[in-house]
């Protein structure tokens, strides 16, 4: 059973967007302690600096008891503290996740700073999850199979949502199909 989770938003994100208050809500309502951390520079993020962030602001041990959800880019650097993270991790689940800069979104351009190594996060993640939409603006689908591929991980499509936040629907305030989904792959009771 796991017992803490940290949520992790995307470049030009912040802890207040999308359903990121929404899903700690609920995580707590689970029992879970919930680290929801604005990271640094998120304008023109670094991997390296993000994952050394968390590395010393969580305030939890990260670990087998612990879950990871990260959107868009928080997604990469989820699997990049899989990687590099001492002990494995519980699970992880992927909202959005892709694996370079070849769209040529300025904002991403030091994003890729650590070269993936697939074996270490498919090692240290004990449970990992992506979902991905057909009609993602930002990251096509094609990127996604590229990354569970890699990681030899399943991908759940959910067909005409988008990026998975609010441009698409002012309804993304809250995603019940998220707990849903993280309940029926046996990430949450």
């Amino acid at each position: 059973m796991l017992k803490t989770a940290i949520i992790l938003h995307g470049t030009l994100g912040s802890p207040d967007g999308n359903w990121f208050q929404w899903l700690k809500h609920e995580l707590e309502a689970k029992g879970l302690t919930v680290w929801l951390p604005k990271l640094p520079h998120a304008e023109q993020p670094s991997l390296i600096e993000w994952a050394k962030f968390v590395r010393q602001e969580c305030p939890f041990a990260i670990n087998e008891d612990t879950l990871i959800v990260g959107h868009s880019s928080g997604s990469i650097l989820a699997l990049i503290l899989a990687q590099e993270n001492p002990t494995p991790i519980g699970g992880i689940v992927c909202m959005s996740v892709f694996h370079d800069n070849s769209l040529k979104w300025e904002p991403n351009n030091r994003l890729f700073d650590i070269d993936f190594e697939w074996k270490a996060v498919q090692r240290n993640a004990k449970k990992l999850l992506f979902i991905h939409s057909d009609n993602d603006p930002y990251v096509p689908l094609d990127q996604a199979q590229f990354v569970a591929n890699n990681c030899n991980a399943e991908l759940r499509m959910i067909p005409g949502q988008g990026h998975f936040n609010l441009e698409q629907s002012q309804g993304y305030k809250a995603f019940p199909r998220l707990v849903e989904i993280m309940q029926e792959e046996g990430f949450l009771e």
